[in-house]
């Protein structure tokens, strides 16, 4: 059975975007804004690139995540490998229905569908996938990848079952007072984590042919975005404009893309930024680095206790100080009425929950080394 090296920079790639998706979680419960950052006639450039650089989270999460799987099936036979997969899957997708359900709402007065849910599909999705020849792997992940905003001319408002949990998401109703919003259709999603899985090899590969793989890899995703995205040719949906206010306006409409459902050019500036970085990171990180190190490899563990924590936190201090909560209505936050947003409260929020879930993550690892 051979054994390799572990790739350090993915551990510490993970821990940094892991990190910014706390700082996406805590705008939305420290600094709600009354519209939406992503909005090009209200908000700012701060506003708008705090949000927009938390979109690296979720394509980088899924795409390493197929990468692991590959990396792990060196170890195990295809069925003892598949077996891991359908458990795993499963107990993701129960973690998203309940523990973290909970932890957004302190309550399950709905469900949403998210990361971790899709996470845990594409896992039960790749146990089977693994038993075809790799290539074919890859051409599947490409068939759900790139054709992907083709389906964009059949969204409905009200879409049937088969629409919603694919390709469109949206709100399924399962009584009066009761439903699933499904943020995270599966589609591209599986396709990503496909995707993944195919480019494992990279990471069995000499560091100087990988790296190159990486930025290759990269830089053609980039070269796509532009190219696509420059004649507004296809790849999403809402096509920018030059605006009014000069060459950083102009920008923001170029970079303003769908995320639900994620955008083929979504994903190809994403991915793009994660594989220059893990290409650099990979040529630079020797050792382990600290605190994105840590991060990276407890992901589950940090997700599963950073959302609670900063809903209990900006509870306590929304309460203290406004006497109100935090308002989750119609995919918008409205904060208290006297509240007043602030980046600089978001950022300092951000560095506190961070200082937070080191403490804790540093004691789950030593308890996990040694449980006794």
């Amino acid at each position: 059975m051979k054994t390799e090296s572990r790739v350090l920079a993915i551990d510490v790639l993970r821990g940094l975007v892991i990190a910014l998706m706390a700082l996406d979680h805590v705008r939305d419960f420290f600094t709600p804004t009354p519209f939406n950052p992503m909005d090009l006639t209200q908000t700012s450039a701060g506003w708008f690139f705090t949000r927009w650089i938390t979109h690296l989270c979720a394509p980088t999460f899924v795409l390493l995540a197929g990468v692991s799987a590959f990396l792990r099936s060196r170890k195990f036979d295809r069925a003892s490998m598949a077996r891991y997969l359908l458990s795993r899957g499963a107990m993701l997708i129960v973690l998203e229905l309940t523990w973290i359900n909970f932890s957004w709402q302190f309550g399950l007065d709905h469900i949403m569908l998210q990361v971790i849910w899709v996470l845990g599909v594409g896992m039960m999705s790749l146990a089977g996938l693994i038993f075809l020849p790799r290539p074919l792997i890859v051409l599947i992940a490409a068939a759900l990848l790139l054709p992907h905003n083709l389906l964009d001319p059949f969204h409905h408002p009200d879409p049937d079952l088969w629409m919603t949990l694919w390709h469109q998401g949206g709100w399924i109703a399962m009584g009066e007072h009761f439903g699933v919003f499904v943020l995270y259709p599966l589609m591209p999603w599986i396709g990503l984590m496909a995707a993944g899985y195919g480019i494992g090899p990279w990471f069995l590969q000499a560091p100087a042919e990988r790296q190159r793989n990486l930025w290759i890899a990269a830089m053609g995703l980039m070269l796509m975005f532009v190219l696509l995205r420059s004649g507004n040719w296809y790849g999403d949906p809402e096509a920018w404009t030059m605006q009014e206010g000069g060459w950083m306006r102009s920008l923001m409409s170029f970079l303003k893309l769908q995320k639900y459902p994620p955008s083929l050019l979504y994903l190809c500036v994403t991915l793009s930024i994660s594989l220059a970085l893990l290409a650099f990171l990979d040529k630079r990180v020797k050792h382990e680095v600290p605190v994105l190190s840590l991060f990276g490899s407890h992901p589950l563990f940090f997700y599963c206790v950073h959302v609670a924590l900063i809903h209990a936190l900006s509870w306590v201090t929304m309460q203290t100080l406004y006497g109100a909560q935090v308002q989750f209505e119609a995919g918008k936050q409205i904060g208290p009425a006297a509240y007043q947003a602030s980046l600089l409260v978001c950022y300092f929020a951000w560095f506190v929950i961070l200082v937070l879930m080191y403490g804790i993550t540093q004691r789950w690892a030593i308890w996990r080394r040694n449980p006794s």
